[in-house]
């Protein structure tokens, strides 16, 4: 835009290197002397070209943040509510269908404490009652106020022994050695910070103020990863029963590691339940753990890692297939991909349906296990011009002997959310904790948390196991054999 400020050449010089940032201090004293309304347009002119400038870098600035955000390396715990999609409201009531047996809390079989009530008289009109016989029971159990911390002095005597010539003492099997703080407190933080996702700071408050037990942080991650180092045999042997497995699952999560991009895997299935951390999210990572070809049926989502590894059956996630269906259903709108979403939903709903039948044996139903399979090659070999179809349909052709699996095994599912469902526990203590700051830190919290839902998977309390094979490691320098799964009597 161009100002009218006059014919004087000088003060047309000064104006301009205003303007454009480049004014010194003698040229600001001249233009100052300059008339009024020239010097006042100069400093608007100023005010707003400082305004722009002001604009774009904020709007820049903008654009970094919200890409910096929908990194796909940033955990999700990390990124702010604003910049995460809206999740569909599920068309489903919560809580149970109808005719469902109502589920309630089993009554507690011991009884401590006994108390009688009656009144003596009427609550509402104050008058006499009259005795009867009719009576009835509530069992309440509650957890009293006292809640203190016992502190025990053990009195060891030390005494000689001619033959070895030297001093003997019992081992204190209580605490591990040079250890204040029992078992059980042992135990049973660590089962709050990486079982169930407390922090760090919380378990010295609940501790703290409940169980006047009075902790630090450093000694909190000192006792946990000396705890960790005790029960290393134990994660390598959940590490050797996972690649045992007729059926595994598996899933991987973003991690932070001293601030860096790392990845917690985990595999799992109804008895036991591994988690790695690692610095790759590829091929590396699961070459750790799958050190010689997996036997089993392992099933994961399309996540291309999977692929590498040498396994007897694949089962890879429908769920994961029918959302890619729901989010390009959002912009592609075209004739060919609605035909092709609508036939690809068909297919796979009719093979969940063929497997959830009551009398469903693959020998029955082998003929119609095969009609599925000729419909799924028709699709994924048909050609396309949209590229949605095109794209996923050499994703069916790609993974065809991978989506119907779990009609050929009875134990094997068509989705992948069990794994789903055991990361969860570490998503949430992500966003607690913020994952770990260093590499020890990480490596025992995958220890820790592999066994602590390893033992809750089985039936076991994990406190009581944990407090029960760290005292049988003081007094033998060796861990008790791992739990196996609790059967529940029929």
């Amino acid at each position: 835009m161009d100002y009218e400020i006059g014919t004087d050449a000088e003060a047309k010089r000064l104006v301009a290197a205003a303007l454009s940032g480049q004014l010194t201090d003698q040229q600001a004293e001249a233009l100052a002397a300059l008339d009024q309304d020239v010097l006042k347009l100069v400093l608007l002119v100023m005010a707003k070209q400082i305004a722009e400038q002001d604009g774009r870098i904020a709007e820049l600035e903008s654009k970094l943040h919200v890409a910096a955000l929908s990194d796909p390396a940033t955990p999700s715990g990390q990124r702010p509510v604003y910049t995460k999609p809206r999740t569909p409201k599920s068309k489903r009531k919560p809580g149970a269908r109808k005719g469902h047996a109502p589920a309630r809390r089993k009554t507690p079989e011991r009884i401590d404490r006994r108390e009688d009530h009656r009144l003596e008289v009427c609550p509402d009109c104050g008058g006499p009652l009259q005795r009867c016989k009719r009576t009835r029971t509530r069992r309440i159990e509650d957890i009293l106020e006292d809640l203190r911390a016992e502190v025990t002095e053990h009195t060891i005597h030390r005494d000689y022994c001619p033959a070895c010539k030297k001093h003997v003492e019992p081992v204190v099997p209580d605490a591990l050695p040079k250890v204040s703080l029992g078992h059980r407190i042992t135990a049973l933080t660590a089962w709050l910070h990486y079982g169930l996702g407390v922090t760090i700071s919380q378990v010295i408050a609940l501790l703290g103020h409940h169980l006047q037990t009075r902790l630090s942080a450093g000694g909190l991650m000192a006792m946990w990863l000396r705890l960790a180092m005790i029960l290393e045999p134990w994660y390598e042997q959940i590490s050797r029963q996972a690649r045992a497995s007729a059926v595994l699952h598996a899933d991987e999560t973003g991690w932070r590691v001293n601030g860096q991009t790392w990845w917690l895997w985990c595999f799992a299935n109804g008895q036991v339940c591994f988690y790695m951390i690692d610095r790759s999210r590829g091929s590396p990572a699961l070459a750790k753990f799958f050190v010689k070809e997996f036997d089993g049926v392992l099933i994961t989502d399309f996540w291309a890692a999977y692929n590498t590894v040498c396994a007897a059956e694949r089962q890879c996630c429908l769920v994961h297939l029918l959302r890619e269906l729901e989010k390009v259903d959002q912009h592609n709108t075209s004739a060919e991909w609605q035909a092709f979403a609508k036939t690809l939903r068909r297919l796979i709903g009719d093979g969940i349906r063929l497997r959830k039948r009551q009398d469903y044996t693959p020998q029955r139903y082998a003929s119609r296990v095969r009609r599925i399979d000729q419909r799924l090659m028709a699709l994924a070999r048909a050609d396309y011009a949209d590229a949605d179809a095109s794209r996923l349909g050499k994703r069916l052709l790609r993974y065809a002997d991978q989506l119907f699996t779990f009609l050929d095994y009875p134990d094997v599912p068509f989705e992948n959310n069990f794994a789903e469902r055991m990361i969860r526990p570490a998503v949430i203590l992500r966003k607690n904790s913020q994952s770990n700051r260093s590499e020890p830190g990480a490596a025992a919290q995958a220890v820790l948390m592999s066994i602590y839902r390893t033992l809750k998977l089985r039936g076991h309390n994990p406190i009581a196991v944990v407090t029960k094979a760290l005292r049988t490691y003081v007094q033998t320098g060796t861990l008790p054999p791992l739990p196996e799964a609790i059967v529940a009597d029929e």
